[in-house]
């Protein structure tokens, strides 16, 4: 693996899309959207656990939800307490 991280990183691609790491985008403490995450392990209204290639990510609150979600990528909202990665 690290092989591949040294040419994604020589020929300044885009290691996100490359190496297939998770992006979390959260706008403020109500939205996030999350691209590139494997799967959904846990979810509650006051946690939702997503599977990444090399983590999980934890997101803690109230009221958090699913708005929607593909293979791809989803949104999540409520009110955001914690992002943690485990």
């Amino acid at each position: 693996m690290r092989s591949r991280e040294l040419i994604v990183e020589s020929l300044k691609l885009p290691k996100d899309s490359m190496l297939g790491a998770a992006i979390v985008t959260v706008t403020g403490n109500r939205e996030a959207f999350v691209e590139n995450y494997k799967g959904i392990l846990e979810y509650t209204t006051e946690s939702i656990v997503l599977q990444g290639k090399n983590a999980r990510i934890c997101f803690e609150g109230k009221n958090l939800s699913i708005d929607y979600y593909t293979n791809e990528d989803m949104k999540i909202s409520g009110k955001i307490d914690a992002l943690r990665y485990l």
